[in-house]
């Protein structure tokens, strides 16, 4: 399997989005009203909502193509895009998504391994990240990998306020 990791850019705005949308779904369809999922869909995952992000300089997004095809992304936040800490040792990895049919192929690490290495590169000294408490397959992904618990926050989506928990990987 071929993949490549690459910075996304205005081009890429309609196809993110689309993809976005749908790996949301996918992960957050079970256990929540549809009504919030739509909610919050129309809040934060629209294109203008992206270009916005896209066009601050303390946001990344990364694409990730396996054999041609978008297949995930995450996006990081340095200070002041960081929604939490806004702590200049650290970079936020504010989504990481990948359509189900590329999950279990050892993707989401390399996303998380990009991230990781580019907060390296950019000589932060932890990585940090929130995550649905309930959201017991990305709490184990992100702990097989390094990172554990440290806090949590209220999470508004639709009508609930749900709890994430933050976790973070020091360097």
């Amino acid at each position: 399997m071929s993949y490549l990791i690459r910075k996304a850019n205005f081009a890429d705005l309609s196809t993110l989005v689309a993809m976005a949308r749908l790996s949301f779904i996918q992960a957050f369809t079970d256990g929540n009203k549809i009504e919030n999922v739509n909610a919050y869909l129309e809040e934060a995952f629209t294109e203008e909502q992206f270009a916005e992000e896209m066009e601050n300089p303390a946001s990344v997004f990364f694409l990730l193509e396996v054999e041609g095809d978008l297949a995930g992304y995450t996006k990081v936040n340095f200070v002041p895009a960081q929604t939490d800490l806004h702590n200049n040792s650290s970079l936020e990895v504010a989504r990481l998504y990948l359509l189900e049919e590329f999950i279990g192929r050892g993707l989401g690490k390399v996303l998380l391994t990009h991230a990781i290495n580019f907060a390296k590169l950019n000589r932060k000294k932890y990585l940090w990240l929130g995550v649905w408490e309930k959201n017991r397959r990305a709490i184990k992904f992100y702990e097989k990998h390094g990172l554990s618990v440290f806090s949590s926050h209220p999470f508004p989506f639709g009508d609930e306020i749900q709890t994430d928990f933050l976790m973070r990987i020091d360097f």
